[in-house]
C-alpha cells in the first residue's frame, strides 16, 4: 500500500457523469476564451488599420490645406475655390472669414485683395471678417492698429474705400457714442493713416504739427469740430508709435509680380552696345521692373526716391545689391497705341495717392449734407 499517494476513491456512475460534464464545460470554456482572444486581436488589428487610415487622411488633408494656402497666396479666388472643392472649407461666408482672420500661412496682401473685391460673395465675407474684430472701448487708433494688422490694404482706391467703410461702420457699432456718423469715423481714420505716413516716412521732411492735424479735420462731425482732447490723444498715439503694417516677403517674386498694373514685352536700347534687346517689363506696386531671364530683374523706378536721381539696381550672385551706371533708359513699344498705354500706366502709378482722393470725396459728401 502506497501511503504517500493513496489511490483515489472509485466514483460511482453519477459522479463519473458529473465529472465528464465538468470536463466538457471546461473544454468549451477554453475554446470560448480562445475565440475571444482571437476576436480581441482582430479588433485591435482593425483599430490599428483605422488609426493608420485616419493618419493617412490627416496627412492628405494637411497636404491639401498647404496646397490651398499656396494657391490662395497666388490667386485668392482660386485658392478659396480649391479649399471648398476639397471640403477643407465650406461656402459659408462666416467660415471663410474665420479662415482669413486666423490667417495661418496666408499672405496678408492676398487677404486684402480678396476682401476688397466687389463681388457680392466677397462683400459678405468682408462684412463677416470685419465683424470678427472687437473694437468696443478702444480709441480709434487702437482699433485701426488691430484692423490694419489683420491684412494689408490693397492699392486700388475702390477696394480701400469698401474696406474702410466697413471698418467705420463696425467701429461705430461697437462704440455708438463716439461719433455722430460713420462718415466722420471714415474721414478721421484716413486722416490718421495719412498722419502716420507723414510723421514716420523718412522721405517726408515737413512733419505736420498737431495744429495742422486739427485743421485737416475741421467740421467733419456733422459740421462741427471733434473735441480737441480726442484729436490730441489720437495724434500723440500715432506720433509715439507708428502703425505696424504687415510686410510680405519681398523675396517671393512670384507674388511680387502677381496681378501687376501692366506687363509685356518692350525693346530696350543697350548701354555700351547700342542694340535693341527684347525685355519683359512689369509695372507693379508703384515700381517698374524688367527681366532678361526669369531669375534676373532690374528695378527702374521706385516712388520712394522722388526728387532724387533714380538708378537701376540688381542683386548679384553674392546677394549684394549692385547699382547700375545708366543715366537714362530708352525703351520702345511695338506701336504708338502700346506706347501710350505704358505711359498712361506709369503716370497713374506715379501720381496715384488713393488716400487723398478718397478723403477729398468723403469730405465733399459730408459738406453736401450740411
Amino acid at each position: 500500500m502506497n501511503l504517500c499517494h493513496p489511490d483515489p476513491p472509485e466514483l460511482n456512475q453519477i459522479e463519473t457523469e458529473e465529472l465528464q460534464t465538468i470536463q466538457w464545460h471546461r473544454k468549451q470554456l477554453l475554446e470560448d476564451i480562445q475565440k475571444l482572444k482571437e476576436e480581441i486581436a482582430e479588433v485591435f488589428a482593425q483599430i490599428d488599420c483605422f488609426e493608420s487610415a485616419e493618419e493617412s487622411r490627416q496627412v492628405q488633408k494637411e497636404k491639401e490645406l498647404c496646397i490651398g494656402r499656396k494657391k490662395f497666396n497666388m490667386d485668392p479666388g482660386k485658392g478659396i475655390q480649391y479649399l471648398i472643392e476639397h471640403k477643407l472649407l465650406s461656402s459659408n461666408t462666416e467660415e471663410i472669414a474665420q479662415f482669413l482672420y486666423k490667417g495661418e500661412g496666408l499672405n496678408k496682401t492676398a487677404i486684402g485683395d480678396y476682401l476688397g473685391e466687389r463681388d457680392p460673395f466677397n462683400l459678405k465675407i468682408l462684412q463677416a471678417f470685419v465683424d470678427l474684430h472687437e473694437f468696443a472701448n478702444l480709441h480709434l487708433v487702437q482699433a485701426l492698429r488691430q484692423f490694419l494688422w489683420s491684412f494689408r490694404l490693397p492699392g486700388e482706391a475702390q477696394k480701400i474705400d469698401r474696406m474702410m467703410e466697413s471698418f467705420a461702420a463696425r467701429y461705430c457699432l461697437c462704440n455708438p457714442d463716439v461719433f455722430q456718423s460713420t462718415d466722420t469715423c471714415y474721414v478721421l481714420s484716413f486722416s490718421i493713416i495719412m498722419l502716420n505716413t507723414s510723421l514716420h516716412n523718412p522721405n517726408v521732411r515737413d512733419k505736420p504739427p498737431f495744429e495742422r492735424f486739427v485743421s485737416m479735420n475741421r467740421g467733419i462731425n456733422n459740421g462741427r469740430d471733434l473735441p480737441e482732447e480726442l484729436l490730441k490723444n489720437l495724434f500723440d498715439s500715432i506720433k509715439s508709435e507708428p502703425f505696424s503694417i504687415p510686410e510680405d516677403d519681398g523675396n517671393d517674386l512670384t507674388h511680387t509680380f502677381f496681378n501687376p498694373d501692366r506687363e509685356g514685352w518692350l525693346l530696350k536700347l543697350g548701354g555700351r552696345v547700342k542694340t535693341w534687346k527684347r525685355r519683359w517689363f512689369i509695372l507693379t506696386d508703384n515700381c517698374l521692373y524688367y527681366f532678361e531671364f526669369t531669375t534676373f530683374c532690374l528695378e527702374l523706378y521706385n516712388p520712394n526716391c522722388k526728387g532724387q536721381k533714380i538708378k537701376a539696381c540688381k542683386t548679384d550672385g553674392d546677394g549684394k545689391v549692385v547699382e547700375g551706371k545708366h543715366q537714362s533708359y530708352k525703351i520702345s513699344a511695338s506701336s504708338p497705341e502700346e506706347r501710350d498705354e505704358w505711359i498712361k500706366a506709369i503716370r497713374a502709378s506715379i501720381t496715384s495717392v488713393p488716400f487723398y482722393d478718397l478723403l477729398s470725396a468723403k469730405k465733399k459728401k459730408l459738406a453736401s449734407k450740411q
